[in-house]
């Protein structure tokens, strides 16, 4: 009988993001001294500016893989914005619940996602390229917003949001500018 040597295969510099609506909760995993594991934790902002210091960060770490997991539309401002520099997986929360030991905060859960993502316990969800992305938002908003239709106003919202706009704090109500407005006047009086 032969003894097997190989040990598991590690991520050898990951990254795990716990992502919130205002902020993001991120674990680097990279090697240290002696064989052993180095870690660092730190909270950013889900600003644009905070998340490219974040990806500074994270190259200047020489990480190669950054893994996050759905939640909600909250996954994609940083990983649109990461996908460039990074190998960048989302990954299901339904398949990461299904691990044993999940903690409940968001710092540990970002530490529990690195570790587990370093051992390639995780499956990337597929995305769709930027190409097929931006059709998809056409062709789901294709019919005219309707501007007399109250759900305008909660779609916008949103909508910022996926472009990195609003960073999680209330945008307030939308409102149409004074030359729609006038449009609107016109339409109703017909």
């Amino acid at each position: 009988m032969r003894v097997d040597t190989d040990e598991a295969e590690i991520i050898e510099r990951v990254a795990a993001l716990d992502v919130g609506k205002a902020e993001v909760v991120c674990c680097v995993r990279v090697p240290g001294p002696g064989g052993r594991r180095m870690q660092e934790v730190r909270t950013v902002s889900t600003m644009t500016a905070a998340l490219l210091a974040l990806g500074d960060w994270l190259a200047s770490l020489g990480v190669t893989r950054v893994v996050m997991e759905a939640t909600s539309d909250y996954w994609r401002a940083p990983f649109y914005l990461l996908e460039d520099w990074f190998e960048t997986w989302l990954v299901n929360a339904h398949d990461v619940k299904h691990l044993p030991g999940r903690p409940k905060t968001d710092r540990l859960d970002a530490v529990w996602l690195c570790k587990v993502a370093e051992r390639q316990m995780l499956r990337p969800s597929f995305v769709p390229p930027p190409a097929i992305r931006a059709l998809r938002d056409l062709t789901r908003y294709r019919v005219d917003p309707g501007w007399g239709s109250g759900g305008a106003g909660h779609r916008w919202p949103r909508m910022c949001g996926r472009v990195g706009v609003g960073g999680g704090r209330p945008m307030g109500r939308w409102a149409p500018s004074s030359e729609v407005a006038a449009r609107m006047r016109s339409r109703s009086h017909r």
